[in-house]
């Protein structure tokens, strides 16, 4: 197998930053759109429906960036473990809207942080390979800290593009912008926690594994 690519520490910080900004720029968008029609309406009834929009995008980019401090930041850094019931509760509000459900198994146990973050960003890719919306299910099996991760993604249509599924293995050569760097990243934190990456691809289901 060729090695993964490799990108200095400033490049992968800009990378991620540029990452999260575009997940979170959507939401804080809405609510500021929404800021600026209260200041404009009215009518009651239009004026609560835009609360209800601002609170729905608050609590989009809430979920998002919780989300992003565990997968991508230095949460837990005072220690180097991370509870997993912190882990399922970010993934849940992460997950959980109207296309996408996560069904979540796994023990009452804290992991090395970068396990943690592994599942979280397996997750995401998870949820992006659903585009039409199903089911994200986690599996965390063995015994701490000697476990396996399975992120199944079952829907329709339920995709990686080849440039996805090849960074996650570590494939060399391969481009790297915000929107692959989540996988490159994913297989940086795999090597770090000392597991592999292997990606199943079958009729409407992915299967993301790291043991």
């Amino acid at each position: 197998m060729s090695e993964p690519i490799a990108i200095g520490d400033l490049e992968l910080a800009a990378l991620i930053s540029s990452r999260i900004c575009h997940d979170v720029i959507s939401p804080v968008g809405a609510i500021a759109n929404g800021l600026e029609m209260l200041g404009e309406e009215q009518d009651a009834t239009m004026r609560e429906q835009t609360m209800e929009l601002i609170r729905k995008s608050a609590r989009q980019a809430s979920a998002k960036l919780q989300f992003a401090r565990l997968a991508f930041g230095a949460a837990g850094s005072t220690g180097g473990e991370i509870d997993l019931r912190d882990a399922e509760k970010v993934a849940r509000d992460f997950v959980q809207g109207a296309k996408h459900v996560l069904n979540w198994q796994g023990p009452i146990a804290t992991l090395p942080k970068n396990k943690v973050k592994l599942l979280l960003n397996l997750i995401a890719l998870g949820v992006g390979a659903l585009p039409r919306g199903g089911a994200v299910k986690v599996e965390i099996k063995g015994e701490a800290p000697a476990i396996t991760l399975r992120v199944l993604a079952q829907g329709e249509p339920a995709r990686l593009t080849e440039q996805v599924m090849s960074l996650l293995v570590g494939a060399n050569g391969i481009a790297l912008d915000a929107h692959s760097i989540q996988p490159y990243y994913a297989r940086r934190v795999a090597e770090a926690a000392g597991m592999r990456v292997t990606v199943e691809t079958r009729t409407k289901e992915i299967e993301l594994k790291a043991a």
